[in-house]
């Protein structure tokens, strides 16, 4: 839907590709809109209502890909749907592992497009970082995502595919809610979220579904940079965490660093926050906060971090997460022993303020490091672009 402003995503106008071979995409539909596909193709509606709930279980509980493997689908039924229809997965282009476990995956679309995703293992948990975009409409001047230009949205079967692919390769099928390393979703990825709600609202209520992927809405957070007309649907109608991308406490350094904070600022999104429905001591809104040296990180952008969550009473923690460099990068991480400082501060005034440890570094897969192979370019052409994605915010 349109933002109202000066920034406006406009993705460049490309339809999707239609497969060659013609069969159409289950992946990705709605309940209703896979019985719909169903009907539209000469299934009678009693018999589509409950083609489409067998096809769902096998989809989304099973993790299968083939009509034939089926088993409570009769035997003249399966052809018939492997004419019309087809399960796919986003094609893997590369995969990577860090020393420290964490894995990215390089994928590619129908259209040939390329995204990213990453699965960040714990002893506890396992995350999913999920992409929703290719490229980004926004010019996060810490962020290598940043550089690229938004090309498209991604749809709701590229999102969700994202999550079907992480449990083919972690040999999570059939889904159960217990015992398993992927017990959590963070869009984080590639792109804002909010730039792309109906795809990624309608793709997170496929991932919350009890009778498919089944991951509770506690256990998925959306990370937004302040689109703030978004934030109060994105509480209403998903319903999931909400992460900010804050990042600094002055509107000088936020305009520079943040450059949306021109659009919505930090006082509005704030507002946004303590309006966002749910949120409560035991669902915290998480500000991210990147530790840039000499940028954001004093004693004073501390005590205004508290000053400022205290104002508006909001139940929230803070990630203090240290700048992960990439090639051409302004910014250096802060020291370590200013990051301390900071954190004490925060956590003195009684706001849990974790530092977070980097992981995948080695393999670009830490925060603000994705960007895709394909999309990679020249320093010239990179500061063109920042050129006119700066222009563009006027």
């Amino acid at each position: 839907m349109p933002i109202p402003g000066h920034i406006d995503p406009v993705p460049a106008p490309r339809a999707l590709k239609p497969r060659a071979d013609g069969p159409t995409h289950l992946l990705g539909l709605s309940r209703h809109d896979l019985r719909m596909a169903l009907e539209t193709s000469q299934l009678e509606p009693k018999q589509a209502k409950l083609r489409a709930k067998q096809l769902w279980h096998w989809i989304y509980n099973r993790g299968v890909t083939d009509f034939a493997l089926m088993t409570d689908i009769s035997k003249t039924m399966q052809p018939w749907l492997a004419q019309r229809f087809v399960i796919s997965r986003p094609e893997v282009i590369e995969a990577q592992v860090s020393t420290d476990g964490t894995r990215k995956w390089l994928l590619r679309s129908d259209d040939g497009q390329d995204y990213e995703m990453v699965f960040i293992p714990d002893a506890d948990r396992g995350t999913l970082c999920v992409s929703s975009q290719v490229g980004c409409t926004l010019n996060c001047r810490f962020c290598y995502t940043g550089t690229m230009r938004l090309v498209r949205n991604l749809e709701p079967g590229e999102i969700v595919g994202q999550v079907m692919l992480a449990r083919d390769a972690l040999g999570e099928w059939p889904s159960q809610p217990d015992g398993r390393m992927l017990t959590n979703i963070v869009m984080m990825g590639m792109g804002e979220p909010l730039y792309n709600f109906d795809n990624v609202r309608d793709a997170l209520k496929i991932v919350m579904d009890g009778d498919g992927l089944a991951l509770s809405k506690r256990r998925i957070t959306l990370s937004t940079s302040g689109v703030v007309p978004m934030m109060e649907r994105a509480g209403e109608e998903i319903g999931v965490n909400l992460a900010v991308s804050l990042h600094a406490v002055t509107k000088e350094v936020r305009d520079e660093i943040v450059p949306l904070n021109r659009k919505f600022g930090i006082e509005e999104l704030l507002q946004a926050c303590a309006d966002y429905p749910g949120a409560n001591n035991a669902r915290r809104i998480t500000f991210e906060y990147v530790m840039l040296k000499d940028k954001n990180d004093s004693d004073a952008d501390a005590r205004e971090l508290v000053r400022l969550i205290k104002q508006y009473k909001l139940p929230a923690k803070v990630n203090l997460i240290p700048f992960n460099p990439w090639p051409g990068a302004p910014y250096e991480c802060s020291t370590p022993e200013r990051i301390r400082a900071f954190q004490e501060i925060v956590f003195g005034a009684g706001i849990s303020a974790p530092a977070r440890t980097p992981r995948g570094r080695d393999i670009d897969a830490a925060c603000g490091q994705l960007k895709a192979a394909a999309g990679k370019k020249s320093p010239a052409e990179l500061d063109r672009l920042a050129e006119e994605k700066q222009a563009a915010l006027g």
